[in-house]
């Protein structure tokens, strides 16, 4: 009896006397962790089907288990790229230290201690947390549990200062020799990625469509991922937007018509097969690292380009609200905390119209004026 129904499971044993004794006392070990509440339907019984509709309902499922079953029906809405990520994530980390753990027995001490041995940074941290707490969060909804341990809280741990900075721009001269490196289709395609700020999975979604020759603008609508199988949205609407092509920008596009204008759709190619790019992470192993070597630049990844157009048009003295608009984001606040060392200080004469207009001459006392 569970749950105030009689449940009947098949066990694959011959009806011997010893099978029938050994089927008695596993009854007698289930019908023991039933009555302590510790009983777990689906691991008792995984090919059950009551087991299907009776485990998730106790809550005693195990994590992993639960975490297998959440992301398959979450593909169904997440961007290919996300569930990618928390696939990763789940198979990598949270099954691996907690996958045993019951559902309804996680704590914030569990998932600490499970955090706190790997040597990971801060961000990595948040992101394996933000997946699990969308998951328990899901649990809650489902009426698995009662609350998310999770809601309202997080393990970080007191980093070390970052001896390599992820933020790593190209210099000019670097460019100058990364672009002096490439050839054909892959120097037009450096040379558009640092003059538009575009992520590597918008510069392999894009179309000739795109390219307004009007206005000199490109519309960024999509971005392409080796985990998705076509072309998807941004994240947040200001990913969709207009970017201005500079002109050493509409040079490379313009260059880059004799190669895949007539074909009319992916505006780069990948070289080596004549043919549009998979995803974003070919870009890596198809020409960034090869040209790195030849121009004899040290490694950083190609999202690099993107930084390098946000360090030239701050350094440059482009206001940062026309930045952040440029790259997507929705306002310039991430454009300060990420790039705010390139917008330009020396001999910053912020405030002195205030000041001059606004500004109450101060009357120095007798003392002061003499000692002065």
């Amino acid at each position: 009896m569970f749950e105030g129904a009689q449940c009947r499971e098949r066990i694959p044993l011959e009806p011997s006397p010893a099978n029938l004794k050994r089927a008695e006392q596993h009854k007698a070990s289930i019908e023991l962790a039933i009555y302590n509440g510790t009983f777990d339907y689906l691991a008792t019984f995984p090919k059950s089907k009551r087991a299907q509709r009776i485990g998730f309902k106790t809550g005693q499922i195990p994590l992993g288990t639960y975490l297998d079953e959440w992301i398959e029906r979450k593909k169904q809405t997440l961007k290919a790229s996300t569930a990618d990520g928390y696939q990763k994530i789940i198979d990598g980390v949270l099954k691996p230290a907690m996958g045993d753990t019951p559902l309804v027995t996680l704590t914030r001490k569990i998932v600490r201690d499970a955090m706190s041995g790997r040597k990971v940074t801060n961000k990595r941290l948040g992101n394996i947390q933000s997946c699990l707490r969308s998951a328990l969060s899901d649990a809650v909804d489902d009426e698995l549990i009662e609350a998310n341990p999770l809601a309202g809280w997080a393990y970080t741990v007191r980093g070390k200062p970052k001896l390599e900075d992820a933020i790593d721009p190209l210099s000019p001269e670097e460019q100058r020799l990364l672009l002096a490196a490439a050839t054909g289709q892959y120097r037009n395609l450096l040379q558009f990625a640092m003059w538009t700020g575009l992520r590597t999975s918008e510069l392999v979604a894009l179309e000739w469509g795109d390219i307004d020759w009007v206005r000199g603008e490109v519309r960024v609508s999509r971005g392409l991922t080796k985990a998705a199988k076509e072309a998807e949205l941004p994240k947040t609407a200001a990913g969709v937007r207009d970017v201005k092509l500079l002109p050493m920008a509409l040079e490379a596009i313009t260059q880059q018509k004799q190669h895949t204008y007539i074909e009319g759709k992916a505006v780069f190619h990948d070289q080596r097969y004549a043919a549009p790019f998979d995803g974003d992470q070919a870009l890596r192993k198809s020409f960034w690292i090869p040209v790195l070597r030849k121009a004899k630049i040290r490694y950083r990844n190609p999202y690099q380009t993107r930084h390098t157009y946000a360090s030239m048009m701050l350094s440059a003295g482009e206001h940062p609200m026309w930045v952040a608009k440029q790259m997507g984001h929705k306002d310039w606040t991430m454009i300060a905390r990420v790039y705010g060392r390139w917008i330009p200080s020396e001999n910053d004469l912020s405030g002195s119209k205030a000041a001059a207009m606004f500004g109450t001459p101060v009357q120095l006392p007798e003392t002061t004026k003499k000692t002065a």
